[in-house]
């Protein structure tokens, strides 16, 4: 029945000791107890074995004499039977848990003499003087004197103590590293010695309690959390899970270096088996919908330091629902839910005006709110009927009025509309399947509201049948389209931008400056007691997330057609389907060849091989029907291979200077190349001869693409050129007019381009590593991202049949990082380091099929952030790679002066 939660707020458990309490000793109604008798730093607490009988707290600072045999007083009420002995006189004491039922604590006050009589008789005289040490720190005047003495008592028997080797689990076993911490769970802490070995992570409490070791095993581990706990960068939670809620251990340390060795031991060892997730790479998961939004908040809170182990720092879910009256729920009205726009604190504007108003006349430091959107009182609020011991805890053994209970949720909402001081949002609980928080099971009394009502069960809304109802009714309200589209608006809030600055002004989202992340510094507060207050004033009030972004986040990508093959079943819903369930068009046919292709890339297998060139190979372009080949060099020719006859059947070679790439126009009649002469020139198929020349660059052309007889070519004049290209007659002399319609001026050579299916946005990359995204129509930038190093390729994703416009740009680079950026938002979603630069690749928005600086083909999982599959292939770097439309045919050309084809082997 004893647990760490009947000891105060920052309270420590020593030890324990068997011992019998006697009542009445030496009348005729003597009666004697056997149980355990708790030392703990604030308070003496007898936990009896009889379960009927109530749990004994006894607060050291009400203590009147602690006293042993020993003290040789006259009417020593040890006069017989002496061995063992403690007398305890106090004028208050708590009786807990009395047969056993969990209910507000009896306080039973006035003097009275409490007798144990210890198993152990040699340990008399330590518990005693122990016991004495504690009481004098009670006693003391002020709570930071109190902590520092209770604290020097604490390292002195941790000092006195270290890890028993004996609980390793193999004598094999190779210790790494051993300090002292303390093992958070909600509300307390649990001081004791870490350990790390080559193998496992243990953790031997002080007191043996709850057991003598926990121990977790290196190899199971899937995540690694460094923590902020109690303001102070001292924490560390560890996963062997990869989306629960709560973690294995949570532990904190004295000192941060001790933490961030141990965080670096378990790391080292666990990055060759488990790929470490930043906000970025689950975004990117998210906005492709592999992952739910209930799973991307999850991950959000984890990377923000909220955590199920620190009420503090709960993780926050939001309001979604804004409808609890209604006997059905429609989640096809945007009605239906709450504005994620707003803090919950503004979406009533007559709050929110009187709110301003006082806002506007308080001195600095300025905030909105008086209370939070998350505090441990707001979470055991909605936990009350599963954690009431935690309640118990938080409020000194008292449970909240029955009329402020969480008793409906239509008055909870309400509440959080109208309330002067209530702004909570949601916990996790509410879109999960255990219902058991919203049902008193336990039959706790909970007290009786005004009316004469008992506290019960919540009231649920109309439109719900029952708890399991509501949670599944939540649960497809935050997955639904609606949810899917507005929540990267509550993310800027909670998590983003909106956070802190102009920004959460302007988004009325300012709490006291304490709640924020380095709003105040411990370390810099010399007074003890000022620092006690302090800490515990914004651990009570709660806190503000870690921000997570800084710019704004982009929007989750909503498909538009019925095809989700690649999407997890946590994806948003699909609303209209343009196509029949029974019909089956070109397009779907398509879909799937593509889909099955990528999803069988790894059995990509070389075909044939032909060294058709002098230098390396730049580029590739193949006709409609596959049956030419034609390729560019640094040789400085342009050459016709057929694949039937398997010769080169054209060779062309310009002017003297290598060529770059090459492209066919629609139609398969005319060739452009691009060359470092500063040239593009136009080669007519037919007729096998140079057709025209573009002279539209002062200096080498480093790349060329073709839109809906547009030329776009990009220089190491550091400019893109946009051009109109009107071509001549075949069967005349007439030339191809060319008009240049944009110039997009950069600071350095430019070397990739790419352009969305709109034909919109372009995306350039320049040899010092600079991202550009322009608007074409208004030849303007949109986004700027600094990678430092030069930049080799970008390319848009845009698969047809699943989103209607290009998200996502993925780059590849000399610092060897493949990098996703968000196009609305210019934002980095996604980095995976490759080990090697890659020089060439294709990607269907999930998985990246590269050419490598080695000559090898790499198929890589971009959501999981590793290679799955090396091929290999050329014996110089891949220069250049074709795919064709289905995904199932690849030619590359090599530094090695040869192409190779490729074809998937299913």
């Amino acid at each position: 029945r004893f647990s760490l939660l009947l000891l105060n707020l920052e309270e420590y458990y020593f030890e324990q000791h068997t011992a019998n309490h006697i009542i009445n000793k030496g009348c005729r109604d003597e009666r004697k107890f056997r149980g355990s008798l708790k030392i703990c730093s604030k308070s003496i607490i007898f936990e009896p074995d009889d379960n009927i009988q109530p749990i004994i707290k006894i607060p050291l600072r009400d203590c009147i004499s602690i006293k042993a045999p020993e003290d040789n007083e006259t009417n020593n009420p040890f006069t017989r039977d002496t061995s063992g002995g403690i007398s305890v006189v106090c004028n208050q004491v708590f009786l807990i848990k009395e047969r056993n039922i969990i209910a507000p604590y009896k306080t039973v006050r006035g003097r009275t003499e409490h007798l144990f009589q210890l198993d152990v008789a040699g340990k008399l005289g330590d518990v005693v003087q122990t016991l004495h040490q504690l009481y004098r720190a009670s006693c003391l005047d002020k709570m930071g004197d109190q902590a520092a003495m209770i604290t020097a008592i604490l390292q002195s028997r941790l000092a006195r103590t270290s890890f028993d080797k004996n609980r390793f689990q193999s004598i094999s076993e190779t210790l790494h590293m051993e300090c002292k911490a303390e093992m958070v769970t909600p509300l307390v802490t649990n001081p004791g010695h870490v350990c790390v070995t080559d193998a496992n992570l243990y953790f031997q409490p002080l007191n043996g309690y709850p057991k003598p070791v926990v121990q977790i095993t290196l190899q199971n581990v899937r995540r690694i959390y460094k923590r902020r706990h109690g303001l102070m960068p001292l924490g560390l939670e560890v996963f062997c899970t990869e989306n629960d809620l709560c973690s294995d251990i949570y532990l904190k340390f004295y000192n941060c270096q001790d933490r961030d060795e141990l965080y670096f031991l378990i790391a080292t060892y666990i990055e060759n088996h488990v790929t470490e997730h930043t906000a970025e790479s689950y975004m990117l998961q998210w906005q492709r919908g592999h992952i739910s939004n209930y799973q991307y908040l999850l991950h959000l809170n984890n990377l923000a330091d909220r955590s199920c182990n620190d009420l503090s720092q709960y993780p926050v879910f939001p309001w979604i629902i804004a409808d609890y009256s209604s006997s059905v729920l429609d989640l096809t009205k945007p009605e239906t839910f709450r504005d994620l726009s707003k803090p919950i604190g503004a979406l009533n504007k007559e709050r929110l005006d009187r709110l301003l108003t006082s806002y506007q006349e308080m001195p600095e430091p300025k905030f909105m709110y008086g209370s939070h959107y998350s505090s441990p009182g707001y979470v055991l609020f909605y936990l009350v009927r599963v954690a009431p011991e935690y309640m118990l805890c938080l409020q000194n053994g008292k449970f909240d009025h029955a009329d402020r209970m969480f008793n409906s949720l239509a008055e909870t909402w309400k509440n959080c509309l109208d309330g002067a001081t209530d702004f909570k949002e949601l916990i996790p609980e509410f879109y999960e399947n255990d219902s058991s928080f919203l049902v008193n099971s336990l039959k706790l009394d909970l007290g009786k509201r005004q009316g004469g009502k008992m506290v019960e069960d919540v009231e649920l809304p109309p439109w719900a049948s029952g708890p399991d109802d509501f949670l599944q009714k939540s649960q497809e309200a935050l997955e639904s389209q609606y949810v899917s589209e507005h929540l990267h608006e509550w993310i800027d809030i909670i998590f983003g931008y909106k956070q802190k600055g102009s920004e959460a002004v302007a988004a009325h989202n300012v709490f006291h400056p304490l709640t924020y992340e380095g709003g105040v510094d411990l370390n810099s507060i010399m007074d003890p007691n000022e620092k006690v207050a302090l800490l515990t004033q914004i651990l009570e009030f709660g806190q503000t997330p870690k921000q997570l972004f800084t710019i704004p986040h982009p929007r989750r990508i909503i498909p538009k057609l019925k095809s989700l093959s690649r999407t997890s079943s946590h994806s948003v819903s699909i609303t209209e389907s343009p196509v029949s369930p029974n019909e089956e068009s070109f397009e779907d046919l398509t879909e799937e060849s593509i889909t099955l292709a990528w999803n069988n890339i790894a059995k990509l297998k070389s075909d044939e091989r032909y060294k058709i060139h002098k230098e390396a190979i730049t580029g590739i372009a193949v006709t409609c029907n596959g049956s030419s080949v034609f390729t560019t060099s640094q040789d400085s020719t342009l050459k016709m291979f057929s694949k039937e006859s398997k010769t080169i059947q054209r060779s062309v070679s310009f002017s003297n200077m290598a060529l770059s790439s090459c492209l066919i126009l629609p139609g398969d009649t005319t060739v452009i190349s691009s060359s470092w002469d500063n040239h593009i020139y136009f080669y007519s198929i037919a007729f096998g001869r140079q057709q025209d020349t573009l002279m539209g660059h002062d200096d080498a052309v480093s790349k060329i693409c073709w839109r809906d007889g547009r030329l776009y070519s990009a220089s190491w004049d550091s400019t893109v050129k946009v051009w109109h290209c009107v071509p001549g007659e075949t069967l005349s002399s007439k030339k191809h007019h060319f008009e240049l319609l944009a110039e997009l001026e950069h600071d350095v050579s430019v070397n990739a381009i790419d352009l969305n299916a709109a034909n919109t946005i372009l995306a350039s990359g320049t040899k010092e590593g600079t991202i550009s995204v322009w608007d074409v129509t208004t030849a303007t930038v949109l986004h700027q991202t600094e990678y430092l190093n030069m930049v080799f390729g970008c390319c848009f994703f845009c698969l047809l049949f699943f989103f209607t416009d290009s998200r996502h740009l993925l780059s590849a680079g000399e610092d060897c990082c493949f990098k996703v950026i968000d196009v609305q938002t210019g934002m980095l979603i996604s980095s995976v380091t490759a080990g090697e630069p890659q020089r060439c690749f294709k990607w269907d928005g999930n998985t990246i099929l590269s050419g490598s600086q080695s000559g090898e083909l790499l198929i890589w999982d971009l959501l999981g952030g590793k290679v799955i599959e090396r091929i290999k292939g050329h014996t110089g770097a891949v220069m250049s790679m074709w795919m064709n439309e289905q995904c199932n045919s690849v030619i590359t050309g090599g530094e090695d002066k040869q192409i190779m084809f490729w074809k998937l082997q299913y």
